[in-house]
């Protein structure tokens, strides 16, 4: 457990510079988070999952840190009965958010249709809500599963499992459970927040709603112009700074009335706006002291479809915001890899060299010579060049470990 809060603790310092869902955790629940750093509780796996997207790590040595700390976890007194107390609850949250999905799919198909106001702030609570689902279900598949495993470890130390190993009822930091409804480890009924009706028209503009984890399995339309960055001049550069100043008012009166939720959304939205009034925005938000919130508008972006994701890029390489841009690439790489080559494709495609370049490299450092010989078999002719480029500029070791990987793969010949 010490191994794993140490490293925990670790992933939480560059977690928190990223923004992303850090930002969303430690607003909803800030002493359940504290308590996983202190140790004296578990984070659940979905949300340290959700932290190493955040920072474009693999899960692999978190994922074997979790487990050997919540087996040491689990073993404590009142282990067991904290796990089957903390799965029913988790199976009534599961419920809650089923039914609250229905609820919300209803009234969005609902004839005559709701008035705008109200389908915005319907499309919010189910994105949500959906988030919810999805959580409470991987944590119930978790904690079943620690639960078998603690029970069979039990079984074979000749102990029964329940209270004949704790002796009692368990300690307060095991019945202690972090509130909030991004955690969703409370009951249903303590979880769920009332959300205020209306929700502001973004200023910065329309489009395509974003398809990041906040809007999961969301479509729409989208046309190539409005991927494509938005024309340099006076005129269009004093709109996106009167856009970025009307949105930025709009988040402070939101944030003022507790409506933090909303103002998430409202955020998120302005990915669907030209690309080219996201630099002002970015200004706008660091100018007013909203810069966690940039970083979260950076991390949505990172699961932006890929040429949305490449416009974006380019505008903000564009507007001198270097830094941003390599973030919002590096937070891409979580993507499967045929996402990854088409983003690439779509920046070569827009003369955006440099930034296929950063991409192929920050891909090179967290992801391993194999994954880069999939990704490279996508398209050989695009990838291949670009890819040893990336790697001879990384180091020499870099450059041969690709190379045996290519060959290996059969992407290069012997």
């Amino acid at each position: 457990m010490a191994d794993f809060t140490h490293w925990l603790n670790g992933l939480a310092v560059r977690a928190e510079q990223v923004g992303g869902w850090w930002a969303v955790f430690a607003e909803r629940d800030p002493e359940g988070l504290r308590a996983c750093l202190d140790g004296t509780e578990l984070l659940p796996w979905d949300v340290v999952e959700s932290l190493l997207r955040d920072v474009g790590e693999a899960p692999g040595r978190g994922r074997q840190l979790y487990e050997a700390a919540a087996g040491a976890h689990d073993r404590t007194p009142g282990g067991a009965e904290a796990l089957a107390a903390r799965r029913d609850a988790m199976e009534r949250e599961r419920r809650h958010a089923e039914a609250r999905i229905e609820e919300l799919e209803r009234r969005l198909g609902a004839h005559p249709a709701p008035d705008p106001e109200e389908a915005a702030r319907l499309v919010h609570d189910l994105a949500w809500t959906r988030d919810d689902h999805a959580r409470a279900t991987a944590r119930l598949a978790d904690l079943a599963a620690r639960l078998t495993h603690l029970r069979g470890a039990t079984a074979r130390d000749g102990a029964p499992p329940g209270r004949a190993a704790s002796g009692g009822s368990a300690p307060a930091a095991a019945r202690r459970r972090p509130r909030g409804a991004r955690y969703a480890w409370a009951e249903a009924d303590d979880a769920e927040e009332a959300v205020a009706a209306g929700v502001p028209a973004l200023p910065v503009g329309g489009g395509e709603p974003p398809r990041g984890a906040r809007f999961r399995g969301r479509t729409g339309s989208r046309s190539a112009a409005s991927d494509a960055p938005v024309a340099a001049g006076a005129e269009e550069a004093e709109e996106a700074a009167r856009a970025a100043v009307n949105a930025v008012y709009a988040l402070r009166r939101l944030r003022a009335q507790g409506r933090t939720g909303e103002a998430h959304v409202l955020l998120c939205e302005a990915l669907g706006g030209p690309p080219g009034r996201l630099p002002a925005l970015a200004a706008e938000l660091h100018r007013a002291g909203f810069g966690a919130d940039w970083g979260t508008l950076l991390w949505e972006a990172a699961s932006l479809p890929p040429a949305r994701l490449a416009a974006v890029a380019g505008a903000l390489a564009d507007a001198g915001r270097a830094e941003d841009c390599e973030q919002l690439l590096r937070q891409g790489l979580a993507r499967p890899v045929e996402e990854l080559a088409g983003a690439v494709a779509a920046l070569v495609a827009e003369a955006r060299e440099r930034e296929a370049h950063a991409l192929l490299t920050a891909f090179l450092r967290v992801r391993t010579p194999e994954e880069a010989a999939r990704l490279a078999a996508v398209d050989p002719a695009l990838l291949v060049p670009r890819l040893g480029a990336a790697a001879r500029a990384l180091s020499a070791a870099d450059d041969r470990a690709l190379r045996h990987a290519l060959r290996v793969g059969g992407v290069l010949g012997p």
